[in-house]
Parts: C-alpha cells; structure tokens; sequence
C-alpha cells in the first residue's frame, strides 16, 4: 500500500495549492509529532492544510483528532504565523521539498517541509535561519539541521534525470536480470510508477530485465523515448491541475449461500491513471488534493473493513477445518479396516510358521534364555537359512511380541482366488500369548470395532456440520452487526474528558490530568456555567454545563460534587468529604504582577457554595444513541424534579426489581442517607448549607465536622458543619507563594481582608497563592458586588458600602482633581471615549461575549458612588477569552443529550451503545448497570464483568447484545475511579 508522495505527487499538489495563496493563518494544531494542521482563511472561505512529516501536503475535509494539548512545535508556529498571509508555497528545485512563506520582508517566516528519508518539518526566519525544527540532525560532517543554523535551500536537487550519457552507462553497468527499473529509479526523479507507465508505453513488457527483454545495444534509444515522455508529464503537471485516481484491489468476502460478495480496499494514489492499472479497479476525482484527503481519511474505515473481513475467513476456516477433521476421519477408518483385514488374513494363510515362530521362542524363554542369547540364537539360526527365524524379523519381548515377515503363499499358485485382493507381503505384529488363530481373530476384532467407529462417525457427521454452520453463520452476522455498529458510533466531543448526564439532563464534564483542567476551564466554561472542585489531592476539575436560562438545580451539583470526589485520593483512601461550587465568573487564570499560576491552577474569587459529604459511590451504566423516531419516547426522561417526585421514581426503580446486592444493610442505609442529604436545596451566594443543615437537625450541632478545604481566609464559622459524621478531617490546604510553604494557620506579613482570593491547584503539590494586596481589595470589591441582595444580611451591607466609599488613604485628593475634570462628562460622551479608547480586538472580544452572555449570569455591576467618570463594566471571566474560533468548546446541544437513554424499550430502534461511569444514583433508573465501591478489583476485569452479567439478563434484547459486544473493553474500564467492587442485584448466582 501506497502511504507517501513521491516526486510526481507533490508536483502535481504544489500545482493545485497554488489557490491558497493569499490566504492567512487562523490557527496551528497538531494530530500527532509528525502531523499538524495549518487552518487558512481569506473573507468567508476557509481551509484547512495538513502536513505529515516524510509523507504527505494536501488540504482536508474531514474532521481530524486534534491534540488536547498543543504541542510545543505548534505553539512556536502559532507564535510566529497566526495572521500571517501565505505569500508563496512552491518546491525547492525537483527534489520532495516545499517551501512556504507566511509573511514578507523581516516579518516573513518560512516553513519547510520534507518528503523524503524520514522526513521534517523546520521553521526559519526570513533569511532561512531555522528557529525550530522537528527533526534535529547532522548529514555528512558540514551540513547541520538545528536551530541558529541556516538551513541549506541549495541542496535541492535541481533536473529530473542526469544526463543520457551518464544513464547509458548506469544500463551498461547492470546485471544480466536485473529489472531495469530498478536500475533506473535511483538516478531519475520521477518515481516508480511513471518509469513502469512509459516503458509499458513504449513497448517494453511488465518488469522488462537486462539481457532477458531489453537488449541494451538496440533498445536503448527506445527507452531515451520513454524518458523523454515521462519529463514531458512532468512538464504537464507544472501547468494544469491533475486529476486524481485511486486504485484498489477485490477482496472475496466468505458466504454461507455461495453467493459471491467482495469488498474494495484502497491501495494506492495517483494524478494520473498509468498504463499498468488500467485493468484495475479505481475510484476517479476531480483533483489529485481530493483523492489523497479521500484516501488517507478512508484508512481507518478501510482497517475495519479488512479486520472485519479476516474474522470473516476465520469463522469460515473453522468450518472448513471441521469438515476436513471427519473427511480425514473416515479415510483413516478405512484405512485401518483394510490393514487389519488383510494382516488377519495373513496370519490365516501362514497358521502353520506363524505357530512354530511362536512355539520356538516361547520354549527358549521356558528354559529361561536371557533376551540377548535369544537374539544370539535367532542370528545363528538365521544364518543357518531356517525359514522359521527367517521370518521372524524383530523380538519385542517387553510387550511379549514378535514381528513376523507374512507374504501369501498362495501368491502364484493355482490355488488362489482370482475375486480375492491381492496380499502384499508385510510385517506383522503376533502376540505370544495367542496362537495363530487368536491372533487372527484378534485383527479381526479391531476391524469390525473401526468399521462401527466409521457407521457413528458417518451419522454424527451431519449434527456436527449443522452445529458447525450455524456457529459460523451466528460468528458471521455477529461481525457483521458489530462492524456496521462500529462504523455508525458517533465519537462525542466530551468523552475525551470524564464526563455524565446528569438526571436532570444536565452535561458534567471533568479533566483526567492537569491539561486537561486547564483546557476544560479555558474552552468549555461558559457564562451560566458552574464550576466544581473538592479540596483533596487529584481531585479532578468539574464543569456543569448550563444548557437551560436558569440556575443549576442542587441535586445535579450534588452528582457533579460526588464526581469531583470520586476521582481524587478520597477513592482509594476511602475517606467521605465534600465538594464546593462557585460560579463560571469566579474563576480565573489572571496572576498579579510577579505571581505565576501553574498549568491546572485557577484563582477562585468570591465566596465558595460547599456541598454535602458524599458517599463514595459510583455506578457503570450504559446509554443508547436513539435513532430520530425513537426520541420522542423518552422525552423528559431526564428532567428537573420535586422531591415527592424524585424519591416516587427512585423508589419505583428499586421495587422492579428484587435487589440482593454483596454490600450489607449497613451500606443501604448510608446510600439512602446521602440521597436524601443530595436532594437539600442548596443555597446560592452567600448563602450557606450550614444554616439548612443545622435547622434541620440542631440537636446534633455538637458534632460537626469539618470540610477539607483551601479557602484559608474565611472564617471557621464560615465553612459547612454536617451533623452526625463519623469521620471527622481537619486537613490545612497548603497556600504558598512562590518557592515558599505555609499552612493553613500561618499569615502573611500584609494583612489579608476577610474574604480571600484562593488558589485550585492539581498535581506536583507546589500550589501557589496570590498575596497581592491591590488584586485582593479588587477581589473583594468584585465579591462583594456579586453577592445577591438578601434581607437578612441587609445591615451587614449597608456597613460594606460605607466602607467602599471612604477613599483611601492620598486617594482624596486624586478623586477631587478627576471628578473636576469629568464634571461636564455625561453617560453617553463617557460611552464614546471608551471605544474609541479601546483596541479594535477587544472590541470584537466584548461583542462576541455579550452574544454569548447568559441572562442567568452575575448582574452588570453599576457605576461606584463617588466615581461618576467611570463607566459600566461587565463582570467578565478574563480566562474565557477567545483566541479563534475553536477556543470556545461547543455548547452542550439539549437534542444531543436527549438521543441519548439509558431505559431503552423493545419498540426502540437503538443506534450504538455508549458506557457512562456516574454516581449510582444518577443510573438508579437505567436497564443496564452496576453499583461500584472503593475496593480491590482492577477495572478492566470489572467492566468484563458487567458487560458479561448485562449479556445473561433475560431482558436482553438481541440488539442491545450486539451493541454490548460492540463497545470495546478499553473504552468501558477507562473512567473508573480507580480499583473497584462491583456490586449488582443477583451478581452471586450469576458468578455461580
């Protein structure tokens, strides 16, 4: 299979990628180390350009994986190329070298991309001094590809074929046989294909060799022709864009009803179609950039084609093998029936020496003769030519046989039967404890019991075959089932994070490290969104994605607490804590000048809502993609419910079925417990859980216990006390500064105001915390403006507000000098100025995100009392800021969720399975799950498990076995928490 350009190719793509120019630079992504994708633009047209290190340029229309984390050779074409105008794309000389130039004069830059060898990819400045490169390397001792080296244009190889002298000689100098191709290609430009297309064009054979079919006395001005021909394509393809053409082979697929099936599998492409494919099958395109993007994007489908084609031969291989196993079985059989017969028959026919043999050794061994002296004697008496010892050919006295030399006496007398077959002289084994006859009648016995074995192999033979063919045709429409499942599953854009559906139809999506903390927070955490996070070490960032116009319902931020739990040292320590939430606004990527925030590690402002402890339990399930007409079934499935309603489902789920689960009463109890701990309403701004709490059982307030937790400036008092916990943590949040720790107890030199900035922080256990006394008075007064106006706190703000409008200390006289000079000032001129004063990109920044802004969101702060020149500014996420298009994650689509069921029904057409790993009582209603505990099973085992219980459910429709089967056992166990007990209703007697 073809996987490369070669010469001809990327002239051909160099011609027709000539229309991008002029295009610029949106954005840099990279597939892998060696591929990356160049998005290009110009007014409303855009395109997308992929480049692969040593094989391919071509433009794309296929949506390709991209890497969650840029890599650092994207960030340096980002930094260098973004907005960049592509000025010239051409090929250095004719060797497999482009050359494009984004930019002019000292802003222009060059990218260089290699298709030869092992391949590069090098990025120089605009005097060709490399500024990076993919491929460090030294060739020769001179020439040095590294970075502040000048990268060598001029070793490009400048004609396609040396010249007619030099390659006479190459011909002269080959070996008699030798394919003259292969002579040919190492000195010519044009790759193999062209040189067999004008040899065959000329009238030379296929695979012409060196004294065989090509005299180089009189065929070689013939083949100057067919050179001279293949520069002339060359030419050609300078000029005018090529077609494209990709050829493939015809693969037999097995069948059962002798019907003939074949599938078409990609094997190579080309600009033109050559003389020596044309008997071939191919696909024709209008472009050559078309047919390479159709036939590199089609390889992954092609993989599954052909995978699901060898299980094909391999169902039928067993079938063959069981036919073939009883064909050899009934030969076999006669086989033995006919030597035992004709052995019987010689010992008959030979009665008498047979006897005597038998007689003479058994009266040696009578006179107790040692077993070698009976050999000495039976040489002697051979060498004396006694016929008896003639015959005996070998002593087997360990088992109490002899071998005996038989041939039909009969042989050429008149005496035998001409209907009789023909006895051929053989050697016979004779047991000594029978005569003659007894070892005759001995044969006789073992043919009639193989020619039984051959009466029961024949009748057993048809069950078998049957058994065998509908195994096969079973083994057949399984891969067939499972391959066109897998050609339909839709990969979501989410299930690269961990994520779930809420039960109230709510997305909740978390990172797996610390990029992809990063790049959920930077892409996906939206105005109207929440934000999740649990004080423990590995805890993994949460974000709620807010799909309605209202506020996130208490019980799916219960479900997303528990998830943040779940995957965090709380797991396997087995220790039950808490979670908190703050508002999509409340999280930032913005340090004070002289701090750093590392790669996973946001600045939360304002107040943190904590949650109820939650149990560590978690559940797999399994959802089913809806085909359109199904969806309406299950509309509202999913939905936000009253508490009546909610514990009514919950308790109809567990009455379906009778639940005999490994883990004790005791366990019940708490999981019922934390159900109804999840459905208190939880309050929003400064309200707390506490005050709920602690109304609703005050009797216990004695023993509350305390949430771990890293807001070191709040009160004690502040936090979330829950009555009767059993396990009581009190862990300090480590806050340091750069290069310094400090616990929870310990204060910093500068005083710090009662509501404190705090740091979120996963991974090396180097958290920073942001001291900065001008960015925490801005954080306070950004809170303070954000807390909702409640009338019991009404004094305590009214005392904040007064405090806001004393001006501090050498501020009075600053404040007097502007409101004199702003006095004339009205709303509508202060408006003006400010866009005038701003850069065109903010502009464009603050329209994009008042069209994004949701009505859920924080209230616009007013204008401060006693600042009238300022103007209205929006409270924005500085961290949610776009940078192109793709920056902003899609918006979690209500239909897309809602194609998705986990309680499908018989009259449902169900398109593919997706597994889900959730807090348990988020799948109490789905057909297909299991609980999972903290435990010691590992996770792959544990979803094979699951997968094989749901497989023996009686309620198991044959669809929804075939689309179990289908999902793949690394997708299933790669969101489980950690190491597990699974426990299901009637798992024991499904073990058993």
């Amino acid at each position: 299979m073809k996987t490369r350009f070669n010469t001809y190719d990327l002239v051909c793509s160099v011609t027709e990628l000539q229309r991008l120019i002029g295009m610029r630079v949106n954005q840099i992504y990279d597939i892998d180390n060696r591929t990356y994708l160049i998005r290009l633009q110009r007014s409303e047209e855009k395109v997308v350009l992929l480049l692969e290190s040593g094989n391919r340029i071509h433009t794309t229309a296929f949506e390709w994986p991209k890497n969650v984390a840029p890599s650092g050779f994207s960030m340096k074409m980002r930094k260098h190329l973004k907005n960049k105008r592509l000025e010239s794309l051409k090929q250095l000389g004719v060797d497999r070298i482009v050359d494009m130039q984004f930019g002019t004069g000292e802003a222009g830059y060059h990218v260089i991309l290699e298709l030869y060898d092992r391949g590069n990819i090098v990025l120089t400045d605009n005097e060709m001094n490399i500024l990076n490169i993919l491929r460090p390397h030294t060739e020769g001792e001179k020439v040095r590809f590294a970075v502040k080296e000048k990268y060598p244009s001029d070793r490009a190889r400048l004609t396609t074929m040396p010249p007619m002298e030099q390659i006479h000689e190459c011909v002269l100098s080959g070996k008699t046989g030798e394919p003259l191709k292969k002579i040919l290609n190492p000195h010519l430009e044009f790759g193999p294909a062209i040189i067999d297309h004008v040899l065959l064009q000329t009238g030379f054979p296929v695979n012409c060799k060196i004294g065989k079919n090509f005299d180089v006395a009189n065929d070689f001005p013939k083949l100057v022709l067919a050179l001279e021909a293949a520069d002339k394509i060359f030419t050609e393809a300078i000029k005018s864009i090529s077609k494209g053409y990709i050829t493939q082979k015809k693969e037999a697929r097995p069948s059962q009803d002798g019907k003939e099936d074949y599938i078409f599998a990609n094997v190579e492409f080309h600009p033109m179609l050559f003389e020596q494919h044309k008997n071939l099958p191919f696909k024709e395109f209008e472009s050559f950039d078309r047919a390479v993007d159709e036939f590199f994007s089609g390889l992954e489908g092609q993989k599954l084609d052909l995978k699901a084609l060898q299980q094909e031969r391999e169902a039928m291989k067993k079938l063959d093998n069981v036919r073939k196993d009883h064909d050899q079985r009934l030969v076999s059989l006669e086989k033995t029936q006919e030597m035992d017969k004709q052995k019987a028959e010689l010992i008959t026919r030979n009665q008498v020496l047979v006897d005597n043999a038998i007689l003479a050794i058994q009266s040696a061994l009578a006179n107790q003769m040692a077993w070698p002296d009976i050999e000495t004697l039976l040489k002697e008496a051979q060498a004396r030519g006694d016929p008896v010892a003639a015959a005996i050919k070998h002593l087997k006295l360990e088992s109490n046989h002899i071998s005996l030399l038989l041939s039909d006496p009969y042989e050429n007398s008149d005496q035998s039967d001409d209907d009789e077959p023909e006895l051929k002289p053989m050697i016979i084994d004779v047991d000594l404890a029978h005569s003659a006859f007894g070892n005759a009648r001995r044969y006789y016995d073992q043919k009639r019991s193989a020619a039984k074995k051959q009466q029961k192999t024949i009748e057993s033979q048809g069950k078998a075959l049957k058994s065998a063919e509908k195994k096969t045709k079973q083994a057949l429409k399984e891969v067939q089932t499972i391959h066109s499942i897998n050609k339909a599953r839709k990969v979501y854009w989410f299930e690269k994070f961990y994520w779930f559906i809420s039960s109230e139809n709510y997305l909740i999506i978390g990172g797996r490290d610390q990029q992809q903390n990063e790049l959920i927070v930077k892409r996906y955490l939206r105005q109207g969104d929440v934000y999740v996070h649990a004080d423990l070490t590995g805890a993994s960032s949460i974000v709620v994605k807010n799909s309605g116009t209202g506020p996130i319902p208490p019980k799916t931020l219960a479900e997303a607490g528990t998830m943040a739990v779940s995957y965090s040292v709380a797991w396997e320590a087995k220790v039950v804590a808490g979670a908190w939430w703050v508002n999509s606004d409340q999280v930032s990527k913005t340090a004070p000048t002289g701090e750093y925030l590392t790669t996973g590690s946001f600045m939360i402002r304002g107040k943190k809502n904590y949650l109820p402890p939650c149990q560590l339990v978690m559940g797999l399930g399994f959802l089913f993609r809806l085909e359109e007409s199904s969806i309406e079934r299950h509309k509202d499935e999913r939905k936000v419910r009253t508490l009546e309603e909610d514990i009514t489902s919950e308790t109809n789920a567990l009455s379906d079925h009778e639940i005999e689960l490994e883990s004790d009463s005791n366990d019940e109890e708490e999981d019922t417990a934390t159900q109804k701990t999840q459905l208190l309403p939880i309050a929003e701004g400064e309200s707390d859980v506490t005050e709920k709490l602690n109304d609703a059982d005050k009797s216990r307030s004695d023993k509350q216990s305390d949430i771990i937790e890293k807001d070191s400036g709040s009160d004690s008092d502040e936090g979330p006390h829950f009555p009767n916990t059993q396990i009581k943590i009190n862990l300090p949040g480590k806050t340091l500064k750069p290069h310094l720790n400090t616990t929870r107890d310990t204060k910093p030199q500068n005083k710090l105001t009662e509501q404190e900035e705090n740091v979120i922080y996963l991974g090396d256990g180097k958290p920073v915390v942001l001291t900065n006394k001008q960015e925490k008075d801005g954080s306070k007064l950004d809170q303070e403006k954000k807390l909702p106006e409640k009338q019991d706190n009404k004094n305590e703000k009214e005392s904040k507000q007064k405090d806001r409008e004393l001006p501090k200390r050498g501020q009075k006289g600053k404040l007097k000098k502007i409101k004199e000079k702003y006095k004339d000032q009205d709303e509508e001129d202060r408006r003006r100025l400010m866009e005038a004063l701003k850069p065109a990109g903010a502009a464009k920044e603050d329209k994009r995100k008042n069209k994004n802004k949701d009505p859920s969101g924080p209230k616009q702060q007013g204008k401060k009392k006693g600042t009238a020149y300022m103007p209205k500014v929006s409270t924005v996420n500085p961290y949610n800021e776009e940078d192109g298009e793709e920056d902003v994650g899609p918006a979690p689509e209500i239909d897309m969720l809602d194609q998705l069921t986990g309680k499908p029904i018989a009259e449902d057409e169900l398109l593919f399975a997706v597994p889900i790993v959730a807090p348990y009582n988020t799948l109490i209603n789905y057909k297909y799950k299991v609980k999972l505990t903290p435990g010691t099973g590992k996770r792959g085992k544990a979803a094979k498990t699951a997968v094989a219980m749901f497989l023996r459910d009686r309620g198991t429709t044959p669809r929804e076995k075939d689309l179990l089967k289908a999902v793949k056992d690394e997708v299933m166990a790669r969101n489980l928490p950690g190491k597990v007990k699974i426990s299901a209703p009637q798992m024991q007697k499904l073990k058993k």
